[in-house]
């Protein structure tokens, strides 16, 4: 259990920040004018009923979708965009270096099935970081047994359990040394015996002060692994504050009672 309430006070301008953030998909408005920002060292979890908009949101932060109005800042750089007034889109390359800095975790592990364990990570610090194969595989071997994953370098994914090829998708991310990591439902594919050594390494990383800003819906967890937590509905922010607080005053929140009452009789 971290606790980050009672933990080390973050301070200094936003790692993250992003202003009136709008996202459509054909006619319809999926986030509508989000405004949120991540300290440096801060864990921030976003909940929300499913078609709240929380995947779009990341996908926007890494880049893997456009969105149509705000702005998105990763220590003051645009992340999208070279000139927000004319929507002027980065290269391909540069895209490629700024969303190396927005680690991403993806809820279906997303690794290339012909690679290894140790491949799959060694692939974005070859390819993105231009480090040499000997460097990458240094970096690939210390990051999987950190992650207690060492002695299945030479796995394919196939040969690994699912909670296993997740562990290897947060080596990949976390070997990159990005500034804040990015986590989408990591536990949504997993069976529930699995669930825990996922979550013990996201809350090893934590305590060791990465940025993060994750959707799950394991309310217990994110009640206990982070600073903030952002509840969104109908694509805007309903309710944000330090978790405790904001999972206590749910009975002045209509909305955000009815989503964590299915939660209740199981975590609180």
């Amino acid at each position: 259990m971290i606790n980050k309430e009672m933990g080390a006070t973050v301070s200094g301008p936003p790692l993250l920040s992003i202003s009136q953030l709008i996202k459509d998909f054909g006619e319809t408005r999926v986030l509508r004018g989000i405004d949120l920002e991540v300290a440096r060292g801060e864990v921030v979890t976003v909940i929300g009923p499913s078609g709240s908009g929380k995947t779009t949101l990341l996908r926007c932060v890494n880049f893997l979708e456009s969105y149509e109005g705000g702005s998105i800042q990763i220590d003051g750089r645009e992340v999208g965009f070279l000139d927000l007034a004319t929507r002027k889109r980065r290269g391909e390359r540069d895209l490629a270096a700024m969303r190396a800095e927005t680690g991403m975790v993806f809820q279906s592990f997303n690794l290339f099935p012909h690679l290894s364990a140790g491949k799959n990570v060694m692939l974005g610090l070859r390819k993105v970081r231009g480090k040499s194969t000997e460097e990458a595989r240094r970096i690939a071997a210390h990051w999987l047994d950190r992650v207690g994953l060492g002695h299945k370098f030479d796995s394919l994914p196939s040969e690994l359990s699912g909670g296993q090829q997740q562990r290897v998708g947060i080596a990949r991310a976390v070997a990159m040394e990005p500034k804040i990591l990015l986590l989408d439902e990591i536990t949504s594919s997993l069976d529930p015996e699995l669930v825990g050594e996922v979550l013990a390494v996201v809350t090893s990383l934590a305590e060791e002060g990465m940025t993060m800003l994750m959707v799950t819906h394991e309310i217990a967890f994110a009640r206990d692994a982070s600073q903030r937590i952002v509840f969104m509905d109908e694509g805007v922010i309903a309710a944000s504050g330090p978790p405790r607080e904001l999972l206590a005053q749910s009975a002045e929140n209509p909305r955000l009672d009815s989503f964590l009452s299915r939660f209740r009789a199981s975590h609180f």
